[in-house]
């Protein structure tokens, strides 16, 4: 990844994870109005589209929430229930293909909420914290807004100051779980919702790393990691902070839908802090458009992982089941109930 803020670069925090997107599980529980377009389409996972001259019985039809024109004194919200809950870095609202029909401002709120519960409870009855203050936008922009709140949210609700149009709402962050769930067994100590998060990556030119940890099975291509060819002697890499310290009992890499751009080998090493890498799996051949599964038998700690693979190429998921160690358990738990994310 590039060094944050380097000149040229996107802001830092959009190389996190959107913990928003429909794919990870979020939702857009409710809207005030949504009239013209969908709000549903916030939350999608491609750059919205636009077909010039494409009316429907409402008017121009739009890839994003487009609200009417108010008449009256007032705001339009939209709720998004976060698919992975967690601590907010920073947002994006993009306008893009909104031209004349955009917000002139917008302002986001975050909202913890335990359990389940009802639109009319989130819309109504919740205690909602500002994380973006009433700011500008301009049309046909991806407008990103930096957030210094370091709270778990479950929940965060966008306002457009009065009405108009955003294609897409972008929430970027780590993923929080809560850490009780993690005593039922193994699980995915790299999963996005389960807290894991990519820390370093060699290159990402076609796709971003953060696929890797995504949920479910990829559907195509272009819903993994993908590389820039190499020309050198070098190989590329990806490091990922597991959900605590845990013993890894199964690798996962899967190269589904990499027919001709997949790695020809792979190696996974393991670190518990600031120590010393040491083996997990050991350089593997591996083959295209394929789930390949190991067992590992190592009784040894880690807290972060680096996926090498050889020389470049593509992967479209990386699992590491395993358990966390009964001292990071504890201490999950425990920061859990003292309110720490």
């Amino acid at each position: 990844m590039p060094p944050p803020n380097a000149p040229g670069t996107r802001p830092h925090f959009t190389s996190m994870p959107d913990l928003a997107l429909r794919d990870l599980g979020g939702a857009v529980v409710w809207t005030n109005d949504d009239l013209f377009a969908e709000a549903q389409n916030l939350i999608q996972t491609p750059p919205a589209e636009y077909q010039p001259a494409t009316f429907g019985h409402k008017g121009q039809i739009y890839d994003g929430w487009e609200t009417r024109r108010r008449r009256e004194p007032g705001v339009d919200q939209a709720i998004i229930r976060l698919g992975a809950p967690g601590v907010i870095y920073g947002v994006v609202v993009d306008t893009s293909w909104f031209k004349g029909n955009y917000p002139p401002f917008v302002s986001v709120e975050a909202a913890a909420v335990e359990g389940i519960v009802s639109a009319e409870e989130l819309a109504h009855e919740t205690e909602w914290v500002t994380i973006v203050e009433k700011s500008p936008v301009d049309g046909d922009t991806r407008n990103p807004f930096k957030v210094d709140a370091k709270n778990r949210f479950t929940h965060v609700r966008l306002t457009m100051h009065p009405d108009g149009g955003v294609a897409r709402f972008r929430v970027h962050g780590r993923g929080v779980p809560d850490p009780h769930f993690f005593r039922y067994g193994h699980f995915d100590l790299a999963a996005l919702e389960n807290g894991g998060l990519i820390t370093a990556c060699s290159n990402m030119f076609y796709s971003s790393p953060n696929n890797l940890l995504m949920p479910g099975r990829a559907r195509n291509m272009g819903e993994g990691w993908e590389t820039s060819r190499r020309r050198d002697d070098g190989n590329d890499w990806v490091q990922v902070r597991l959900a605590g310290q845990a013993r890894v009992s199964l690798v996962e890499l899967d190269t589904s839908y990499f027919i001709g751009n997949a790695p020809g080998a792979a190696m996974v090493r393991g670190r518990d802090g600031d120590g010393e890498w040491f083996e997990v799996l050991p350089r593997t051949r591996l083959q295209p458009d394929t789930r390949h599964r190991y067992v590992i038998d190592l009784d040894r700690p880690m807290t972060e992982a680096r996926v090498d693979i050889y020389p470049d190429g593509g992967m479209a998921r990386l699992r590491l089941y395993g358990q966390l160690t009964d001292e990071a358990e504890r201490e999950l738990i425990e920061q859990w109930e003292r309110g720490e994310a």
